[in-house]
């Protein structure tokens, strides 16, 4: 079983920037494919981006797109969301999540195998 734990939260002004970073125990992370998500309060959780198992394959939320980017280390068992030109929106528990397969089939949050507890990010306007 894979776990994560996800570091990198924060409080950061409107504009600025985080990355966050999930670090990965266990010997199949090269294997999985690896998204992030993220959790405002009152609202349901919601896709971010995900990446195939080579890093090569991407996708964003389009509220996202252009702002963030999602990479991955595979020789660290990390992967990373660098989070530019922040807003105040993006408020929200940041959580990681993984998939038993390589490929990027999914986007939708049930069908993630294995989550963080989350990383808090605060912006503020």
């Amino acid at each position: 079983q894979v776990q994560l734990v996800e570091s990198g939260g924060g409080l950061v002004q409107a504009g600025g920037s985080l990355r966050l970073s999930c670090a990965a125990s266990g010997s199949t992370f090269s294997s999985n494919a690896m998204g992030w998500f993220r959790q405002a309060p009152g609202k349901e959780r919601e896709f971010v981006a995900t990446i195939d198992w080579s890093g090569v394959v991407t996708y964003y939320a389009d509220s996202v797109q252009g702002r963030f980017t999602i990479s991955r280390n595979n020789a660290k068992n990390t992967v990373y969301l660098q989070m530019n030109s922040l807003k105040p929106e993006d408020t929200a528990v940041y959580y990681c999540a993984g998939r038993r397969r390589g490929d990027i089939d999914s986007q939708r949050a049930p069908d993630m195998n294995f989550w963080g507890k989350g990383t808090l990010v605060i912006v503020s306007s």
